[in-house]
């Protein structure tokens, strides 16, 4: 009699165990990247391991469009929020600019907001373009004025900038003129990385450690 009440014990919590497993309202699953998979459920984004547990909750910054067109480098080309080397694209918007700046994989910020376009990491590196803000004084109005500067870098994993590469022009830091501007850097392997010039021209150099 024992033996019958612990088998229908048994029977009974199977389908709960299963149950507690079950994900629903995914309406996007993105593929597998460095163990870890983007789903989507309304405008948030979480992010699962291979055995479908929720590793990174539901959050809505990360960087994707899914329309993009993924042979496009840069932000312009993310069409999922993806892990490479670690990293995921995360992005906040200040007076109708967008920043990107990288979490890790347990989902914390370890990059700061300080990209206006970035590529995604490989072999170990990552180029974008930063900026400067250098408060230049007051006007009339006792408005506060700012000068910016901008680098396009190549930068690691943890932040660190190894190169500085070119320095972008004719980008409006106001929200009616803002454009994203055009990454002209692209890491072509772990030595090598293109560059294009002011002419169009391309020139490869070696990345310098």
């Amino acid at each position: 009699m024992k033996s019958k009440i612990s088998l229908f014990v048994i029977l009974f919590l199977i389908p709960l165990f299963t149950m507690a497993q079950v994900m629903k309202g995914i309406e996007v699953i993105a593929p597998f990247s460095e163990g870890l998979a983007a789903i989507k459920k309304g405008e948030q984004w979480g992010f699962i391991n291979t055995k479908g547990d929720l590793i990174i909750d539901f959050r809505n910054d990360l960087v994707w469009d899914g329309t993009a067109d993924p042979s496009t480098f840069g932000i312009m080309g993310v069409k999922y929020p993806r892990f490479n080397q670690g990293r995921c694209l995360v992005k906040k918007v200040e007076e109708g600019i967008p920043y990107y700046g990288f979490i890790d994989t347990s989902g914390k910020l370890v990059i700061d907001y300080q990209f206006l376009n970035v590529a995604q990491y490989d072999s170990g590196h990552v180029t974008g373009i930063i900026f400067e803000k250098v408060l230049k004084g007051e006007n009339e109005f006792k408005l506060k004025i700012y000068d910016y500067k901008f680098h396009e870098v190549l930068m690691d994993t943890s932040g660190k900038i190894i190169e500085y590469l070119a320095k972008p022009t004719n980008i409006q830091m106001t929200s009616k003129r803002y454009k994203t501007p055009w990454l002209r850097t692209k890491l072509l392997n772990d030595n090598l990385i293109a560059v294009r010039n002011e002419d169009n021209s391309l020139e490869i150099r070696k990345i310098t450690m």
